[in-house]
């Protein structure tokens, strides 16, 4: 098959590297012009490390770890009170965004076709395929569209209507954004927190960089998404007036380089297939940041979504919902936890000893998900 996936950040190049595995020709369409570097860590758990090992880059996401020790908490005076134990936060394996877009884009840039700085215009399906036009790029038809592209997707949009259906808005936004490590952290954090607000601040790649996070309470805003000096200004009249380091984050957070800001939200939908088009991912599912899932559902959703269309050769709608089957009890799960994580999320000031409980817990749960992996269909079946 000719597929299009749109979308070039975790799924789609996951779900370029099985589909190509499987003989297809892929084209992989990226709004952004290069590559997002930027980006917070995302951990790995339970079957996305398989998923990893089966891809062959287990081995090279290990040796970017960020090998993330405890966190301190610190009060309104910025003084710690309390240690939170990576054990809660960091997952099995922690890497930060932008390396593991590198490595997949590295895994597949030679055998799937990449276009930066274009994006998907319109969506026109036939019995036979789906011809797509482009903002930039000449129309083209394909077998199958898959849209990875995120919360605020533009082929969901297009292909099942507007966004307001489908999103559930947790009540918090946050700006991500890279600064120079000035607090000399090394695989470490420090966590600031006051009703309502929460900044993070930890190590990026071996203490040679730092990542900031300016989390904050609120309802559903209004604002331009490609306006990043409008985003930028949200942020700083959130948390005008606040301690700590929160100053000097301010003023990073206006030179940086990378910075990505939105709003922790869900996406719930009936079906993620319309015809010849299907959603992966954040696209069709996000579980939201505070989950701590998100990048585990994206490999593992692209892993089942290319063996089931190699089951189900030129069948792509028994395909779609062998994928839907099979994805529908891990995704609820993972939004109940995304749910959860929200309203705990501005926990004010615990104690140790009631912290140490919760690492006492996350530590006994087991390590692995909901969905367990079949193998992957060998090339006999995927001709």
């Amino acid at each position: 098959m000719n597929v299009l996936i749109s979308g070039a950040s975790v799924a789609g190049p996951a779900l370029a590297h099985w589909l190509r595995r499987c003989g297809h020709d892929v084209t992989l369409v990226e709004r952004a012009g290069r590559l997002r570097d930027g980006g917070y860590a995302v951990d790995f758990r339970g079957e996305a490390l398989d998923v990893l090992d089966r891809m062959g880059l287990l081995d090279e996401v290990r040796a970017h770890d960020t090998a993330m020790g405890d966190a301190s908490l610190l009060d309104e005076d910025g003084r710690a009170y309390a240690t939170l134990p990576a054990v809660i936060f960091a997952g099995d394996l922690e890497i930060l965004k932008g390396d593991l877009t590198r490595i997949l884009y590295e895994a597949t840039r030679h055998d799937v076709e990449y276009v930066f700085g274009d994006s998907i215009a319109s969506l026109e399906q036939y019995d036979s395929g789906v011809r797509v036009t482009f903002e930039r790029g000449r129309p083209r038809t394909f077998d199958l569209v898959v849209g990875a592209d995120g919360l605020h997707s533009r082929t969901r949009e297009l292909a099942f209507g507007p966004a307001q259906r489908y999103l559930r808005h947790l009540g918090i936004y946050t700006a991500v954004f890279s600064l120079d490590n000035y607090l000399g952290l090394r695989n470490t954090g420090q966590l600031y927190s006051v009703p309502g607000l929460a900044a993070n601040v930890f190590a990026a790649r071996g203490g040679t960089e730092a990542r900031a996070a300016l989390h904050f309470a609120s309802g559903p805003l209004e604002y331009d998404r490609r306006d990043t000096a409008e985003q930028r200004r949200i942020v700083a009249g959130r948390f005008a007036g606040q301690g700590w380091e929160v100053p000097r984050l301010l003023r990073e957070m206006e030179q940086a380089d990378e910075f990505h800001f939105d709003a922790n939200a869900q996406v719930e939908m009936g079906s993620w297939a319309e015809g010849r088009v299907v959603l992966l991912g954040d696209a069709g599912y996000c579980a939201a940041p505070t989950s701590g899932r998100g990048t585990s559902q994206a490999l593992i959703g692209a892993y089942v979504l290319a063996r089931e269309l190699a089951l189900a050769p030129g069948d792509h709608s028994a395909a779609f919902a062998a994928y839907e089957r099979r994805m529908r009890g891990y995704v609820r799960e993972h939004q109940r936890a995304g749910r959860e994580g929200a309203e705990v999320f501005f926990m004010g000031s615990p104690t140790q000893e009631a912290i140490d409980a919760l690492a006492a817990g996350a530590a006994r749960l087991p390590r692995t998900e909901a969905v367990r992996l079949p193998d992957f269909p060998g090339a006999a079946v995927c001709g």
